[in-house]
């Protein structure tokens, strides 16, 4: 499968939600040396619905687990779960930055996303700008890879918007550990224009 050389520049929105959850769920997800982001006794995990238009190197639908972790060279995030309806993206992903992509259908209305119909479903309210104007957001991934890590710093510029979020949660599905969950922050990127890949570190 052939896919575009780093780094991406996609475009298109973002709907993301922070929860707290039991830190066991992702005692094998943290990379070594690094700490889990914590509030209290739980640990901070987000959850991201992205839509990627025409227009930039590749055009697909994503879900993904967002870990944010605490260690040398400050905060970084690790993706331990993601899918993408691309074939593509997935071998990119895979190969170029050690994200462990999976293959699945989405469907999607300008309201709301599901992944796989029933596994996880999201129905999403973008609001007010949080922020004025067009804002740039880093977002350095460090994914563990057998003998190492990769570390890949990429951008994301958009307008920051207030998300009503409701998400759902299969309880025999992959995400069965966030079955039963609110959110305690949701926020939209819209306009958005991601550049992944900038700068590797292998």
């Amino acid at each position: 499968m052939t896919y575009p050389p780093e780094p991406w520049y996609l475009g298109g929105s973002l709907l993301a939600s922070a929860f707290l959850v039991d830190g066991a769920w992702f005692r094998d997800a943290v990379p070594a040396g690094r700490h889990p982001l914590r509030w209290g006794s739980k640990v901070v995990v987000g959850v991201a619905s992205a839509s990627y238009g025409p227009g930039g190197v590749l055009a697909y639908e994503e879900l993904l687990v967002a870990l944010p972790t605490w260690g040398r060279g400050g905060l970084r995030i690790t993706i331990p779960q993601i899918w993408v309806d691309s074939p593509a993206s997935q071998a990119g992903g895979r190969e170029l930055w050690g994200i462990p992509k999976q293959l699945a259908v989405f469907e999607r209305s300008a309201t709301d996303a599901s992944m796989n119909s029933t596994e996880v479903q999201l129905e999403g309210s973008a609001g007010r700008g949080l922020l004025p104007g067009m804002r740039q957001l880093p977002l350095p991934i460090l994914q563990p890879v057998e003998g190492g890590s990769i570390l890949s710093h990429n951008r994301v510029i958009g307008r920051i918007r207030s998300l009503r979020a409701r998400w759902s949660f299969a309880a025999d599905g992959p995400l069965d550990y966030l079955t039963g969950h609110r959110p305690f922050f949701s926020f939209a990127v819209s306009d958005a224009s991601i550049i992944f890949g900038m700068d590797v570190q292998r």
